[in-house]
């Protein structure tokens, strides 16, 4: 039954997908976007493919950190191939959520550290989505004039009070005692044990407050690698806005696109494209190209990812038949 939920609510996400692009792909005009293409300015194209690889470096940098803060020694090149996993199994599952469960299971199998592995990982999102929502407070704060927008305020809105929920649950003693009352039945014993597990990890950072710092500065600079790109993109498209509008929408648009109701985000993050960009003036056809242009970017790094994934499994195999060094390394 349990296998049954899991390929529906996967057949459900790829149809919710298929069915943004269907209808974006109706509205747009193919032959307005295949002659902007053809036009293309490719210097600022290659610019933009190699500033969003700093993507990755940084992403792998601030997870690196975390591991070793709960004195998780392993070779670079190991965690790098776990690291690469996610990047491409996050592309065709739900959001980026398929890629954090993908390293978790394979780190955690190669360490014998579950609980410290999921705990790292959900320490290296959280502190990703505080830096969106501090890039994106400076940017609205810097550009509000430039756009005044009730629609852009209330999404900021929503993705601020997400972010202080999530923290009032793992970092609110008072809170987190409440949620456990609710778990006090027979069935919640995994959930209840899992939250438990989590809660003591993430509490173990509270002593540590540089690496908590560093990986917030980690994750502004990150978030604000992916504007960057966009703006990048739009410039190799003929589009000349305020830079102030990518640091505003892209956030926005990032935090939607972590809604699991999609495959890779592939969908929803076209069609937030064009509905915020219409707002700075910029048509549908231009947006949509603009947004097809980013997720090919992302496309090609996940499949570099998957192969360095795929050429490594016989040196996976044989690192799991070796627990007992990797626990000697570590202690």
């Amino acid at each position: 039954m349990l296998i049954i939920k899991k390929i529906f609510s996967i057949f459900l996400r790829v149809a919710i997908s298929f069915i943004f692009l269907f209808f974006l792909f109706r509205q747009a005009d193919e032959k307005s976007i295949l002659e902007v293409l053809k036009n293309i300015n490719k210097p600022f194209l290659l610019l933009a493919f190699l500033c969003y690889f700093l993507n990755y470096i940084f992403g792998l940098w601030r997870w690196v950190m975390l591991l070793r803060a709960v004195k998780i020694n392993i070779p670079l090149r190991r965690v790098v191939t776990s690291f690469s996993g996610g990047a491409f199994f996050s592309l065709f599952l739900p959001s980026t959520i398929g890629g954090d469960f993908l390293r978790s299971v394979d780190l955690s199998m190669y360490t014998k550290k579950p609980k410290e592995i999921i705990a790292t990982i959900f320490l290296d999102r959280l502190s990703g989505y505080i830096g969106l929502v501090i890039l994106a407070l400076i940017a609205m704060f810097l550009g509000w004039k430039i756009l005044e927008d009730k629609s852009v305020l209330i999404s900021l809105g929503i993705i601020i009070g997400l972010l202080f929920v999530i923290l009032l649950l793992f970092f609110n003693k008072f809170l987190y005692s409440r949620i456990n009352r609710f778990l006090k039945s027979p069935d919640a014993g995994k959930i209840r044990d899992l939250i438990s597990d989590l809660h003591k990890e993430i509490h173990l950072f509270r002593h540590k407050p540089k690496v908590v710092v560093e990986n917030i500065l980690i994750s502004i600079i990150i978030q604000a690698i992916s504007p960057l790109t966009f703006y990048l993109i739009a410039l190799s498209l003929g589009i000349k806005i305020s830079l102030a509008c990518f640091f505003i929408f892209v956030p926005i648009i990032g935090a939607i696109t972590l809604l699991p109701i999609s495959i890779g985000g592939l969908g929803l993050r076209d069609a937030s494209t064009i509905f915020f960009f219409a707002k700075a003036g910029i048509g549908k056809n231009l947006a949509f190209t603009m947004s097809l242009l980013s997720f090919s970017f992302i496309l090609f790094y996940g499949a570099v990812g998957g192969l360095i994934y795929v050429l490594t499994v016989h040196n996976r195999r044989l690192q799991c038949n070796q627990p007992s060094q990797l626990h000697k390394a570590n202690s």
